[in-house]
C-alpha cells in the first residue's frame, strides 16, 4: 500500500465544490452510521438488497474494518466535515485478484459526481493492491448506479437475470476511461474556477485611506476598467475609499461575494481567508508576500486548509492579481502598470515580474490579452487548474505559460495535450540549466537531465517551447488572430532585396522551405507586375515599389497555390508611399484569409503593430517574422498527426516481471547483474543475445565452442557501469586460447566483488544503436533511443519520450535521429528491420509503464539489421518508488 492511497485526498465535485476523500477509521462510527440514517429506505434496499438496522451496522462495521483486516479498501467522502458517501472494495478469499465493489451517496449529495469520483480513486487504490477487477450487482430499478456503471465501463456487457445487472469493472485505468476522467475534471475545474476568473463581485481588503500601497492600487485599477459588478473595499474604519462605499468587515457587505483579492500583511492572511469563506466567497487572490517563497510553509498550508474547509480557491500567495478582459467581466485586478487591451491570449506566469513583461510586450506589440494570472507560490490554483478553465473558453484563442516548476508535470501533459489539440499552447521555462550531475550513470541516465524531461513532455503535448518571452509573445501574435499553415513552403514579397534573401536564409535555418516557383507561377507574377526585380521567391518588387505592385504580386502569390504562409517585407524610404504601400499590403492580405501571413517593416520608428482586419502581426526583422511562423508551422504539423494509440503487445508476462522484480529488490536496491536483467526483458519479449555465464576457463572455452566463434568475454559486475573503460570486455575472440586469457583478465578485474564472466557470441550489425529507460520521481519514467555504442557520447543523436509511448512516438523516436538514414538504408547499405525496432522501443516503453521501479535501464548497444534486432548489454537498476504525482486521478494540490 503507498502513500498516496493513505493520506486524505481534495478533489472537485461535478459542481466545483470540494470534497474530501479519505480511508475509514474507527473513529468514523458514529458519522458513518449517522449518514446511513440519512439514507432513504429505497436507497438502502438498493444498496444492500434489503432494510433493517442490523444491515446498517453490519456494514459500518465492515467499512471502518477493511483497511486494517488487509481484504480490501473503503473511502468515505466528506463535505463540511461530515460523511455523504462511502465506497468499499471486498476481496473474494477464492480469488483475491477479484473484489467486490460497493458505494452508496446520502440522497442530498447525489446527482454531483461525488459516486463517480469515489469509484476512480477506489480503482487505484485497488490497482496499486494487486486487484485486477471490481464486480458488483445492480438492482435493475437502481437508475442513477446502472448510469454510473456505464459510463465507467462503456461498452461492457453487463448480464441481467432476476432484476439484477451485474457489473465488472477492470481497476486499471485505459486510455479511453482516462479521457472520461479528463473530461469530468476539466468540467468541474471549470466550475470552481468561474468565481475566481468570471466573478460577479469582489471585494478587497488592505486598500488604505492614504491611497498608497498594493491593495490600493488594485482597487483604482479594478474601478478604472470598468467591473461589471459591486466592488467592496473593506477598511476597520474608513466608510468610503476611492469613491466607493466602504464596509468595516466582509460579514457587513450588502450582497453575495464571489471574489476576495488579499493585499493585508502575512499574519492577518489567514483571518481574512477564514472571513471570506464565512461571508460566502468561492474565490481569493491573495497578493500578500510572506509565505513558502520565505520558507514559511506552514502558514501557506495553513491558508490553502482554511479555503478547502469553505470550498474556495486560491491564487498565489505572492502573486500580481488576476486581469480578464472580457466584456461581461472587466476586471482589471491587478497592480501591473499597464492594463492589458482585451484579445485573445491567455495568459499565466508563476513569476510576477515575467508576467508584468509579457504582457507589457503584448502591449506593445498589440497583441490582446483575453485573461491574466499570477501565479505566485501555486499554493492552490496551478497551470493545470486554468488550463482546464481555458479548455471550453470560445474566447481563449491560445494559452501562454511562463513556468519554474510543475506540481504534477504527468497531468501537464495530459491537460496541456487535450487543450493544444483544439488551440495553442505556448511556454517559456525558466530554470533550464543543470548544475550538477550524479557520477557512475548509466548512459541513458547521464544524457537525461531536468531539461530533458521538460523538452520531451513539451514535445509530446504539442505545447510550443520558447526560449524567450519575445519570442513566445511574437509566435502567439502569428497564432491568434490567423488559420494555422497547412505547410512549409514560405514565399516572400517585398521591395528590399536583401531582407527577402535574410528572409529566406532564417526559412532555411528554420526548418522552413522557400521553394522556386513554377514556370507557370513566375509567368503570372510578371504578367502581374512586370516592373519586378525578381518574379521568382523571394518576390523582389524594387525600392520603388508602388501600392499597386503589393497588391498583384500578393494576389498572384496567393493564387498560385505554392505557398502556405507569406512574409510581406517593405522597407520604408522618402521617396516610398509609406502610407499608401502599408495600406496596400494590409489590403492584399485580408484578401486572402486562409494564408497565414506576418509583414516586416523596416526604416520606421513608428511602425504599426498589425495590418488589416486579419490584424496581421508586424515585426521589425525578417528573422522573427519567420522563427515565429516556423513554430506556428511545426504546431500545425503536431496539430494534423494522430495522437496515437498504445500499442497491442502479445506474449508479456507482467506477473513473471512483477515476481522477478519484486525478488531483485528483496535482496536489496541498487544496480543488478545482467542475468537478472535480462530474465526481466525476456518477461517482455525483448531480444537478447544469448549470454552463458561461466565459472572456469574451461566452461568459457566450452560456451564459446557451443555458442560458434567469433565470441565475446566481460564482466557482469554490478559495480562496472562503463566495462570497456575497466578493461572487463573482451570482442572478436576465435581461439581457446584468447578465450582463456580474456578469461583470467575479466577474473582479475572482477575479483572479489561477486560478480562473473559472461560468454556471448559476436553479432554483426548494420547499426548499433542504445535504448533505455532512466525514472525521474516528478515526471516518471523517460525512454531513451539513438546511436549506439561509442557514438552515444560522440555524437549524441537521441530522443526521449515521456510514458505512455504510443505506437506515433515510436515511429517518431527512430524518425526524428538525425542518423535516420542509416536505419532505411544510405548509400546501397541494407536498411535494418524496423518493425523489429519500433516492437522492441514498445515493448521497453510497456516495461518501464508497468514498472516505475526501473530507476536506470541501459540496453546498449542493440545490434540492428535486416533479421532483426539484439540487445547485447543490460545495465539495471531498481529503486522503489514513494509518492509520485498521478497523471490520472482527481485531486487538488
Amino acid at each position: 500500500m503507498t502513500d498516496r492511497n493513505v493520506r486524505p485526498v481534495d478533489a472537485l465535485a461535478a459542481d466545483g465544490r470540494i470534497v474530501r476523500l479519505r480511508r475509514t477509521t474507527a473513529d468514523d462510527v458514529p458519522a458513518l452510521l449517522a449518514m446511513h440514517d440519512d439514507c432513504t429506505a429505497s436507497d438502502l434496499r438498493q444498496r444492500f438488497f434489503a432494510t433493517g438496522s442490523g444491515i446498517v451496522s453490519s456494514e459500518v462495521g465492515r467499512l471502518v474494518g477493511l483497511n486494517t483486516s488487509g481484504d480490501g479498501a473503503a473511502i468515505v467522502a466528506v463535505d463540511d466535515g461530515i460523511p455523504v458517501g462511502a465506497a468499499s472494495f471486498e476481496r473474494y478469499p477464492e480469488r483475491p485478484e477479484r473484489a467486490e465493489l460497493g458505494l452508496i451517496v446520502v440522497p442530498g449529495h447525489q446527482h454531483r459526481g461525488i459516486g463517480t469520483l469515489m469509484l476512480e480513486h477506489l480503482a487505484g487504490i485497488a490497482a496499486s493492491e494487486g486487484v485486477k477487477e471490481l464486480s458488483g450487482q445492480i438492482l435493475a430499478g437502481n437508475t442513477p448506479m446502472l448510469r454510473l456503471a456505464k459510463s465507467l465501463a462503456p461498452g461492457t456487457a453487463m448480464p441481467f437475470q432476476d432484476g439484477v445487472v451485474d457489473l465488472l469493472l477492470t481497476a486499471d485505468l485505459d486510455e479511453a476511461l482516462a479521457e472520461d476522467i479528463a473530461g469530468r475534471e476539466r468540467a468541474a475545474e471549470r466550475h470552481s474556477l468561474r468565481p475566481l476568473l468570471e466573478p460577479r463581485s469582489v471585494a478587497i481588503v488592505g486598500a488604505s485611506r492614504s491611497g498608497r500601497g498594493v491593495g490600493h492600487e488594485v482597487l483604482l485599477s479594478i474601478i478604472d476598467g470598468g467591473f461589471n459588478g459591486p466592488i467592496y473595499p473593506i477598511h476597520p474604519i474608513s466608510t468610503e475609499l476611492a469613491g466607493l462605499p466602504a464596509y468595516a468587515s466582509l460579514s457587513d457587505l450588502p450582497g453575495p461575494l464571489d471574489l476576495v483579492i488579499v493585499a493585508v500583511p502575512a499574519p492577518a492572511v489567514a483571518a481574512v481567508i477564514h472571513d471570506a469563506g464565512t461571508a460566502g466567497a468561492r474565490a481569493a487572490v491573495i497578493l500578500s508576500s510572506g509565505f513558502a517563497e520565505t520558507g514559511d510553509t506552514t502558514a501557506q498550508a495553513e491558508l490553502v486548509r482554511i479555503a478547502r474547509d469553505h470550498h474556495m480557491r486560491l491564487v498565489g500567495p505572492n502573486c500580481l492579481g488576476i486581469v480578464n478582459t472580457d466584456s461581461h467581466v472587466r476586471l482589471q485586478g491587478s497592480f501591473a502598470v499597464e492594463a492589458p487591451v482585451a484579445g485573445g491570449l491567455a495568459l499565466a506566469s508563476q513569476s510576477g515580474a515575467v508576467g508584468i513583461a509579457a504582457l507589457a510586450h503584448a502591449t506593445r506589440t498589440g497583441l490582446g490579452v483575453h485573461s491574466f494570472v499570477s501565479l505566485g507560490n501555486k499554493a492552490d490554483v496551478s497551470g493545470n487548474d486554468l488550463l482546464s478553465y481555458w479548455y471550453d473558453d470560445p474566447d481563449c484563442k491560445a494559452v501562454a505559460l511562463y513556468l519554474e516548476s510543475f506540481g504534477n508535470p504527468r497531468k501537464f501533459a495530459r491537460v496541456a495535450r487535450a487543450v493544444a489539440r483544439r488551440k495553442p499552447v505556448l511556454a517559456v521555462k525558466g530554470g533550464r540549466s543543470d548544475s550538477g550531475r550524479r557520477a557512475g550513470l548509466s548512459h541513458t541516465a547521464a544524457a537525461a537531465n531536468s531539461d530533458t524531461a521538460v523538452a520531451s513532455l513539451f514535445s509530446q503535448a504539442g505545447v510550443i517551447r520558447t526560449d524567450t518571452l519575445e519570442a513566445m509573445i511574437d509566435t502567439a501574435r502569428v497564432l491568434v488572430d490567423q488559420p494555422l499553415p497547412k505547410g512549409g513552403r514560405i514565399g516572400v514579397v517585398g521591395n528590399a532585396g536583401g531582407v527577402g534573401v535574410l528572409a529566406v536564409d532564417a526559412a532555411a535555418a528554420s526548418g522552413l522551405d522557400a521553394p522556386a516557383l513554377s514556370d507557370g507561377a513566375r509567368r503570372s507574377l510578371a504578367a502581374a507586375v512586370e516592373d519586378a526585380a525578381s518574379p521568382d521567391n523571394p518576390i523582389d518588387l524594387g525600392a520603388a515599389a508602388s501600392p499597386e505592385a503589393y497588391i498583384d504580386a500578393i494576389a498572384a502569390l496567393g493564387d498560385t497555390g505554392e505557398v502556405d504562409a507569406l512574409v510581406a517585407v517593405f522597407a520604408a524610404t522618402r521617396t516610398n508611399d509609406i502610407t499608401g504601400n502599408l495600406d496596400a499590403i494590409a489590403e492584399a492580405l485580408d484578401a486572402l484569409p486562409d494564408l497565414p501571413a506576418a509583414a516586416v517593416v523596416m526604416g520606421l520608428s513608428n511602425a504599426p503593430t498589425s495590418l488589416g482586419d486579419r490584424k496581421i502581426p508586424v515585426f521589425d526583422f525578417p528573422e522573427d517574422a519567420v522563427a515565429a511562423l516556423a513554430r506556428a508551422v511545426a504546431y500545425g504539423a503536431w496539430r494534423e498527426r494522430p495522437l496515437g494509440r498504445r500499442p497491442e503487445l502479445p506474449g508479456i508476462d507482467p506477473a513473471g516481471a512483477r515476481a522477478t522484480v519484486e525478488r531483485m529488490l528483496a535482496a536489496g536496491e541498487g544496480w543488478k547483474l545482467a542475468a537478472e536483467a535480462i530474465e526481466l526483458l525476456e518477461c517482455y519479449g525483448i531480444p537478447v543475445v544469448t549470454t552463458e555465464p561461466v565459472d572456469t576457463k574451461r566452461d568459457a572455452v566450452r560456451a564459446a565452442h557451443a555458442l560458434g566463434y567469433p565470441v565475446a568475454v566481460k564482466a557482469d559486475d554490478t559495480r562496472l557501469i562503463h566495462k570497456s573503460d575497466a578493461g572487463a570486455v573482451h570482442l572478436g575472440l576465435t581461439y581457446d586460447a584468447e578465450v582463456r586469457s580474456a578469461f583470467k583478465h575479466v577474473s582479475d578485474v572482477i575479483e572479489g566483488d561477486g560478480g562473473t564472466v559472461v560468454v556471448q557470441p559476436m553479432v554483426e550489425a548494420g547499426v548499433e544503436l542504445v535504448a533505455g529507460v532512466t525514472h525521474d520521481p516528478l515526471f516518471g519514467s523517460l525512454i531513451m533511443f539513438g546511436l549506439g555504442g561509442v557514438h552515444t557520447d560522440v555524437l549524441g543523436d537521441k530522443g526521449f519520450r515521456l510514458l505512455p509511448i504510443t505506437d506515433t512516438d515510436v515511429d517518431s523516436m527512430w524518425r526524428s535521429l538525425k542518423a535516420s538514414k542509416l536505419l532505411t538504408g544510405h548509400r546501397g547499405s541494407a536498411p535494418v528491420d524496423l518493425e523489429a525496432l519500433t516492437d522492441l522501443l514498445a515493448r521497453l516503453g510497456r516495461l518501464a509503464e508497468d514498472f516505475p521501479e526501473i530507476a536506470e535501464l541501459d540496453l546498449n548497444p542493440i545490434m540492428a539489421g535486416p533479421d532483426g534486432v539484439r540487445v547485447v548489454d543490460v545495465k539495471l537498476r531498481l529503486a522503489r518508488i514513494g509518492d509520485e504525482p498521478d497523471a490520472v486521478a482527481r485531486r487538488l494540490r
